[in-house]
């Protein structure tokens, strides 16, 4: 099968789960929810669903554990947005990618304070470009 034909299957799918998510899922554990990818298996008989949960621990397990209830009725809204003999098997994952791109970007300003700090303890003032006052400013030549 092409990969041009299963992105175009996992685009599908995760628009009617992001859809039904988003509009029709009545369960009250499932809240700030984000439907990140989909990876379909080349014979298209399983999907894994990555998200994405704001909130703690608890919240994300409690969401996980709503969307697997629900899996079935999603697996009904996939069924009726594409056109498979098989409709796929869902199974839900939490994404820990933005996680780990938020603690990426924490450790890059975390560095970049540090260096911050220890180049201005090393820097005089003679070399500060705020510390030069107006009066030693360079004046050019008028035209005449």
């Amino acid at each position: 099968m092409t990969t041009r034909r299963i992105a175009k299957i996992e685009r599908a799918i995760r628009e009617a789960i992001s859809t039904a998510v988003l509009f029709e899922l009545r369960d009250p554990r499932v809240q700030n929810v984000t439907i990140l990818r989909i990876q379909v298996s080349p014979d298209l008989l399983a999907a894994k669903v990555y998200v994405s949960v704001l909130g703690d621990e608890k919240q994300q397990s409690l969401t996980l554990h709503g969307l697997n209830s629900a899996r079935g009725f999603l697996q009904k809204k996939v069924a009726e947005r594409i056109q498979t003999r098989y409709t796929p098997i869902l199974r839900f994952e939490l994404d820990q990618s933005v996680k780990m791109g938020a603690e990426a970007a924490r450790i890059l300003r975390d560095l970049n304070l540090d260096n911050q700090d220890s180049s201005d303890s090393n820097d005089s003032p003679d070399n500060d470009p705020e510390s030069i006052d107006s009066s030693e400013s360079v004046h050019e030549p008028e035209d005449s």
